[in-house]
């Protein structure tokens, strides 16, 4: 019959008591067999398997004293650091706390160390005698064979454990101490699920969770450049969860790629090594391998990448269970060398090596296993009862640890005696709140201690620790994180070593002028996916892997706007030569030493200088006979646009600002207005004279030289009118062309510098000059047949043809090149040359000949006879009648006509007619 159970600190129901032992066989025993937690003296040795220290206060421990047994055994071979250095580091605080006047006095405490095997489920089953305290049994159904009632061994009561080292074990005890309001404090465990505090809320820890380590790894990774990585883990809560917590933090950082993650199995098949480097290798730009694993598989691990000649290759990252042991690396230290490995800040502590150092079978009886570690520390046998009956040596007991064997610290002994340290600052500072002045304990601890007012306690301990670095909790029960980082190194002298590279405490401070590689390279080593992108590209990232990417140059006119994207540069501005931003572009003029602006102005200069010429010489013979025939006036007016026509050229090449664009407004025009104005008023005037002529003898009205000139400014006033208005309308002002050259080469294309006239707005301001143009040209026409003895008709009219072809051939110019990419030169250089030309063929036409005569032939430059309007008319007439008479050529007809002109005149001179008309 199995006994009935209950919970002092439950409700004294039997049905709940067996609900929760149900529940513990369901949870978290299903393969152990219920006999293991009865408390039956004389069915095994209650202490055969743990250590037990009397004491006022007991304390548990949970430490991994033997590994894990091959299948079927639950524990294997003894464990000699982390095992017996960490236990007996436990011990040893105890007796410093114990003989401490200052921290609990009076107050002994003392301990129950169980040992772990390194497996969960085994650690789970010794745990259970933690709480057997808390639970009380009803004997009442029990009986001896005698019929007495049954006598049970009153348990020890455990107000707090130390352990466990394994993150898988403390996460298994954890679940059954928080039942029972045991406060759990940890030395080892660094997985980042006990950081839960609402499933594991009694747990807290003197190291920090490998959510700490996992973020200095990041870093690392981040300071190295490295941005393409694998991770290796272990199965079980430590690696697992180290690797989680390293791809979480990848994830919301984005700056680090995880190529590949692989698990190694807890029971790892043949070849599974090389199996898993192989698969490492397929992802070989992943270089760095962030490794969270065992040591046994960390050796493993470089043992198969030396089998598969990948010495040097991979760049191993590894977790404090590497940190700087020896075991991992030995035989393979080429394989190994560069290494990164961290490890929790830590320092050893001196007392700890002279207590040690101490230690023999016979002042170290409290340690139920120190025989075994005796036989295993120094190969020998302890007579015929020892566990090595393969050694020949046999004990002597007198050996010294040190001495004749080889010692070093285990690293976690520092922080064993922190987690008992803190248990004992917690304990202290809730007697002095319950027990104050009470020497001892008092009943309220004596009696019961409260394991949730324990915990937030523990949790309020601030004290330096054995190494002298502060021990306190954060709301989760962790420590801060401070870590070493360490890299192994191979020296000139091929010695091998563990070096110190730098630390993290909240961030990272990395030597980086420390670091040494194999290939002897002082740059830092690649892990990446591509390449970084040159200046000016973007990367363009392959789906799926954010660390992966193609590199695409900016194209045109776009720039790198950032690593990803590349953008347009505003209108006014360029790529710069290296496509990392935008400069403004360059901005230009036509220049006066450009050929396009050499030929325009050679031209105008020499059109000016004969302009000047004719005009300086008609105004010295301005009496002459040949002067006055020209029509002085009008010839004035006629040679003064022809000046203008020419010195436009000047404004078009001239910097444009707002005074020379008001100028080109007022004057490209201008020149061309003078000169057609007066031109159409002479020919308008000699076809009216001729047709009034053909129709009485009656002078046509306004064609004294007063009449013509105020003709002629009638029509210029027009041009000026629309130029005001224009004025008006759109104020002068200069503009930056940025599309006139925009070519498809940024590095060509530039500004033009020019004042704001449209095309439009150019055919407006010559379109009324072409007008008065296009009229002369027609009366030109019209007055072809007028005899040249009394005119000038014929010469205007091959001046207007000669115009008219060299603006017929401006105009396609001109229009055909605004694409161009050199339009502003072509249609400066074809407007200018233009206007220069139709002067040059008015001046020369016109005005030459008289020149030539007046200057080479003084002696033709003498008066003609006047003639009266009369013989005009008769001209006139007979011109028109013999124009009919088809069957005479020309040539008969214009001697006829001349002649007869001729005896008209000389009879009006013999009559002395003082009424008279002049034809010019």
């Amino acid at each position: 019959m199995e006994p009935q159970w209950s919970s002092a600190s439950y409700p004294q129901s039997p049905s709940v008591i067996v609900l929760l032992v149900a529940t513990f066989y369901t949870w978290f025993l299903p393969v152990t067999s219920p006999q293991r937690i009865l408390i039956d003296p004389q069915a095994a040795p209650e202490y055969a398997h743990s250590i037990r220290l009397d004491g006022d206060i007991i304390l548990g421990g949970l430490f991994p004293v033997h590994s894990r047994g091959d299948r079927g055994t639950p524990c294997g071979e003894l464990k000699k650091e982390k095992g017996i250095h960490r236990l007996e580091a436990m011990m040893f605080a105890i007796d410093l706390i114990n003989k401490d006047p200052e921290l609990l006095p009076n107050i002994t405490l003392g301990a129950r160390i169980l040992d772990t095997c390194s497996r969960d489920t085994y650690a789970l089953e010794q745990s259970l005698t933690f709480v057997q305290a808390l639970i009380e049994r009803d004997g009442s159904d029990v009986r001896c064979a005698n019929g007495d009632p049954p006598i049970f061994t009153k348990p020890d009561k455990i107000v707090g454990v130390i352990g466990a080292a394994a993150s898988s074990v403390s996460i298994m005890v954890a679940n059954i101490l928080r039942l029972f309001k045991i406060p759990q404090i940890s030395y080892a465990s660094t997985a980042p699920e006990l950081s839960d505090n609402t499933r594991y809320d009694f747990f807290s820890r003197v190291v920090p969770p490998d959510s700490y380590q996992a973020q200095a790894m990041m870093d690392i990774v981040t300071a190295m450049e490295w941005n393409y990585v694998s991770t290796l883990a272990s199965e079980g809560n430590y690696g697992e969860s180290g690797v989680e917590a390293f791809i979480q933090i990848s994830r919301e950082t984005g700056g680090v790629c995880i190529a590949q993650s692989l698990k190694i199995p807890r029971e790892p098949r043949p070849g599974e090594f090389d199996k898993i480097i192989r698969r490492l290798l397929e992802t070989s730009n992943a270089r760095a391998i962030i490794m969270f694993a065992n040591e046994d598989d960390i050796r493993r691990v470089l043992d198969a990448a030396k089998r598969n000649n990948q010495t040097g290759h991979f760049l191993w990252v590894g977790s404090d269970s590497w940190g700087s042991k020896i075991s991992p690396v030995i035989g393979q230290e080429r394989v190994a060398e560069g290494a990164i490995t961290i490890l929790p800040k830590r320092a050893s502590v001196d007392a700890f090596d002279r207590y040690f150092r101490s230690r023999s079978l016979s002042n170290n009886r409290r340690n139920v296993w120190f025989a075994e570690f005796w036989e295993e520390n120094f190969n020998c046998k302890l007579g015929m009862h020892g566990k090595r009956p393969g050694s020949l040596k046999k004990c002597t007991g007198l050996e010294k640890v040190g001495r004749d064997s080889s010692y070093e610290q285990e690293g976690k002994v520092q922080f064993v005696m922190d987690a008992v340290y803190a248990m004992a600052h917690a304990l202290h500072r809730m007697h002095r709140e319950l027990c104050y002045g009470y020497a001892g304990l008092c009943p309220r601890m004596a009696n019961n201690i409260d394991g949730k007012e324990l915990l937030s306690h523990i949790r309020a301990v601030s004290f330096n620790g054995s190494a002298g670095t502060p021990v306190v909790f954060n709301e989760n029960g962790d420590a801060p994180g401070r870590y070493d980082i360490f890299q192994y190194q191979i020296t000139n002298k091929s010695i091998a070593e563990y070096r110190v590279i730098g630390s993290w405490t909240n961030k990272l401070h990395l030597k980086v002028e420390a670091m040494q590689w194999r290939t002897g390279d002082p740059s830092l080593p690649a892990s990446i996916c591509s390449i970084p992108c040159r200046a000016g590209e973007r990367k363009k990232v392959v789906k799926g892997v954010p660390c992966c990417w193609h590199c695409e140059r900016c194209e045109g006119y776009h720039f790198q706007a950032s690593e990803f994207t590349c953008e347009l540069c505003p209108y006014e501005m360029r790529p710069d030569i290296n496509r990392t931003g935008c400069v403004p572009i360059p901005i230009i003029k036509l220049e006066w030493h450009s050929p396009w602006a050499i030929i325009p102005v050679f031209i105008s200069m020499l059109g000016i200088i004969a302009t000047s010429f004719v005009i300086v010489t008609f105004v010295r013979y301005n009496d002459t006979p040949i002067v006055r025939a020209s029509g002085r006036e009008m010839s004035y007016v006629l040679l003064t646009g022809i000046f203008l026509c020419y010195a436009i050229t000047f404004l078009m090449i001239a910097t444009p600002d707002v005074g020379v664009c008001s100028f080109r407004r007022i004057f490209l025009g201008l020149g061309m207005c003078f000169s057609y104005a007066a031109l159409l008023t002479k020919t308008n005037r000699i076809h009216r004279i001729f047709e009034q002529g053909k129709k009485s003898v009656t002078a046509p009205r306004f064609i004294s030289p007063a009449s013509q000139l105020v003709i002629t400014f009638s029509l210029i006033s027009v041009q000026l009118l629309g130029v005001f208005v224009w004025f008006a309308v759109d104020p002068p002002h200069t503009v930056v062309d940025y599309g006139e050259q925009r070519t498809q080469d940024p590095l060509a294309a530039r500004g033009v510098l020019k004042c704001d006239i449209s095309d439009l707005s150019l055919i407006c301001s010559l379109g009324y000059s072409i007008l008065l143009m296009v009229t002369c040209t027609v009366y030109a026409i019209k007055t072809r047949g007028v005899p040249e003895t009394f005119n000038e008709a014929k010469p205007i009219g091959f001046t207007m043809y000669t115009t008219c072809i060299i603006w017929l051939a401006f105009i396609p110019i001109f229009f055909g090149t605004s694409q161009s990419a050199e339009r502003m030169y072509i249609q400066t250089t074809t407007l200018t040359i233009s206007l220069s030309l139709s002067a040059s063929v008015s001046l020369g036409m016109l005005y030459m000949p008289k020149v030539y005569i007046i200057l080479f032939h003084p002696e033709q430059n003498v008066p003609k006879r006047k003639r009266s309007f009369k013989a005009i008319v008769t001209a006139a007439t007979m011109s028109g009648k013999l124009s009919q008479k088809g069957d005479r050529p020309n040539g008969e007809v214009k001697t006829e006509l001349c002649e007869s002109m001729e005896t008209n005149i000389q009879e009006h001179v013999a009559r002395g007619t003082r009424k008279n008309v002049t034809v010019n």
